[in-house]
């Protein structure tokens, strides 16, 4: 069990990844160079005015000393704070107050709060908890994925297991492309954004567990 709620604060941090672009709203210049700035505040413009988002995305995690290579891909919706993952065989739905963790193998299902606290993971508070805690730097001008992009390095200031967040961004259309967090204890994870569809029409019911659809479930109440 330790392990799955290892693997899933991994997962969760997709949610971070997605919009850990808005980190540069409100921040001192000497926080980061301007071409970054401006890379930044461009794309924090455009995610800012979807009113909902789903991307579909592959995960990596590498570490080569440990000789972990794992691939998988997964869907995200987004509305406001609400959320719905899929990734793994496993479902985490949260309706801005209450998360539900769905792992399918285990035919469970485990209920927590979302509390306001700099531990919580909710699209709302990222601005909050990274505004401060990132420095910016614009590393160069590639060709990938087809088209010409921008790679930023993200260097937190301190008390983070990874020393830093790689962001690739379509300079064209400022979208964001691909995040690479490289960890310390020497594994990257990165999450490939192979489709991303904004202001897709997307029911609220999304952002609730129905148990009744899962008759057989364990419910495991961690609130």
């Amino acid at each position: 069990m330790q392990s799955n709620k290892k693997s899933m604060k991994h997962f969760i941090s997709i949610i971070i990844s997605l919009f850990i672009i808005q980190l540069v709203i409100g921040q001192d210049s000497e926080k980061g160079d301007k071409k970054s700035r401006e890379i930044l505040d461009r794309l924090t413009a455009t995610t800012e005015s979807y009113k909902t988002i789903k991307a579909e995305f592959t995960y990596k995690m590498k570490n080569t000393e440990a000789d972990i290579d794992e691939t998988t891909d997964g869907t995200l919706f987004i509305k406001g704070n609400k959320y719905r993952l899929l990734i793994a065989g496993q479902v985490v739905i949260c309706n801005g107050e209450t998360i539900w963790t769905y792992i399918e193998d285990a035919e469970e299902v485990q209920i927590n709060s979302v509390e306001e606290s700099e531990e919580s993971i909710t699209p709302g508070n990222l601005l909050t908890s990274y505004n401060k805690d990132y420095k910016s730097k614009f590393i160069r001008e590639s060709f990938q994925y087809g088209t010409t992009v921008s790679v930023i390095d993200l260097t937190p200031n301190e008390g983070k297991s990874y020393y830093k967040v790689r962001v690739i961004i379509d300079k064209d259309r400022d979208q964001l492309l691909e995040i690479t967090i490289f960890d310390k204890n020497g594994s990257t994870f990165s999450y490939i954004i192979n489709k991303f569809i904004p202001d897709v029409e997307i029911d609220d019911n999304q952002f609730t567990f129905n148990e009744t659809d899962y008759p057989d479930v364990d419910v495991v109440d961690m609130r």
